[in-house]
């Protein structure tokens, strides 16, 4: 006897602005963040006839709610007062997805982060859930400054991780945090998979000069000062130039950039708002990606650039150090330590394969393999599985 599909509704900033063939009421909302995953996971949750998806999102910036179906997939927009969400504790997120899910009944809620209350959210709503970790932000505070919001995320992080029972996360570093700060709660180890664009990229790397690639918002916790830092002192020794993407404005990069030379100044190459596509074609052009980050869980950007086989040089810090084999398909170095990075940069740029933009073939295919759409698929689905199986016999 043939189950029906089990229901699951997505709480999420699922980044639906940057889906395609979006309905004309949607179109005049402004891109936040991509949030990648997100995207690649329901590709391969709607090949599935066993699931049935529901994905409410919050909105300011519309007249009213809205919505719309695409294969297993409804999306439900909802309209949100300005200024209400943080300041109520997310109380009024609790409301209204409440409200629609009530209408919805779905078995399980996937909560998909803490940083913007969804997984506290979740623990109010009365349905079976589980939460995704999508940034450590308890262990970012360890390690950088944080801001007035994030220190906010944090202390909803450790109220939602307290009262859960079972999260996904990516790393292994990220499982053996979890697991010795909260003994008791369920761990998943899910990697976040990138888009199958990036596997299968037919790669043309630039090497005169050398082309440079960071992507990721530039910041102190990203590293974007060490990453300026060094290639100043390597711009009379190496031929090459650095492509941005990701948002660049901003009071830091602008200080940022004022402390470096001219001449490095001029090799620098700004992209912003890239689709996934974009962002592809420009791994496919590097020589190398480069992030010096001083705390990053699982850096998709570095996802993307092992499984398109572009060397990295990155620091040896978080989930990072999963993806990136010394040697091997890249280079690490001494997180917020210049001089290693510089040293890092230099011994890449002379390496017999990554100066060329190349990696080695077996590693390649390990990694393709570790972060495969459908392995990511397999793992979030038995998850949700688990969750349910949590709940029915607590």
């Amino acid at each position: 006897m043939n189950r029906p599909p089990l229901v699951v509704a997505w709480i999420s900033d699922f980044p639906v602005e940057w889906m395609p063939e979006l309905p004309d009421e949607l179109r005049h909302l402004p891109r936040e963040h991509p949030a990648t995953w997100a995207l690649v996971l329901l590709e391969e949750f709607q090949r599935r006839a066993d699931l049935q998806l529901h994905i409410l999102v919050l909105r300011k910036k519309i007249a009213r709610n809205f919505t719309f179906t695409r294969g297993n997939a409804t999306f439900h927009i909802l309209k949100v007062p300005p200024a209400s969400r943080a300041p109520s504790v997310f109380w009024v997120d609790t409301f209204l997805l409440g409200r629609k899910l009530r209408q919805i009944r779905p078995n399980l809620v996937h909560a998909w982060g803490t940083e913007r209350g969804a997984g506290l959210i979740a623990a109010r709503l009365g349905y079976p859930y589980l939460i995704t970790i999508q940034g450590l932000m308890t262990w970012y505070q360890q390690l950088v400054p944080l801001s007035r919001y994030e220190r906010f995320a944090t202390f909803l992080e450790r109220a939602s991780l307290k009262r859960a029972r079972l999260v996904t996360t990516e790393s292994v570093f990220a499982v053996n945090f979890l697991r010795e700060r909260y003994p008791r709660l369920k761990i998943h180890q899910a990697e976040h998979a990138a888009n199958w664009r990036f596997h299968g990229l037919t790669r043309r790397p630039q090497t005169a000069p050398l082309r440079l690639l960071s992507v990721g918002t530039p910041g102190f916790r990203k590293g974007t000062d060490l990453l300026l830092q060094a290639l100043d002192r390597l711009r009379d020794e190496l031929d090459f130039e650095l492509t941005l993407v990701g948002t660049v404005s901003g009071a830091y990069f602008e200080t940022e950039c004022a402390k470096v030379s001219p001449e490095l100044r001029r090799r620098l190459v700004f992209r912003k708002n890239l689709s996934p596509a974009e962002v592809a074609e420009e791994m496919a052009r590097a020589t190398m990606l480069v992030l010096p980050t001083r705390a990053d869980t699982s850096p998709n950007a570095v996802k993307e650039a092992v499984v398109a086989g572009l060397p990295v040089v990155a620091s040896a810090m978080g989930g990072v150090v999963d993806y990136v084999v010394p040697e091997m398909n890249g280079l690490l170095c001494a997180p917020n330590d210049v001089a290693s990075l510089t040293e890092q940069l230099r011994r890449a740029c002379a390496h017999p394969l990554f100066s060329r933009g190349e990696v080695d073939a077996a590693t390649l295919a390990k990694m393709r393999a570790y972060l495969s759409p459908r392995e990511m698929d397999r793992r979030f689905f038995a998850a949700y599985e688990d969750t349910l199986k949590l709940f029915q016999n607590a």
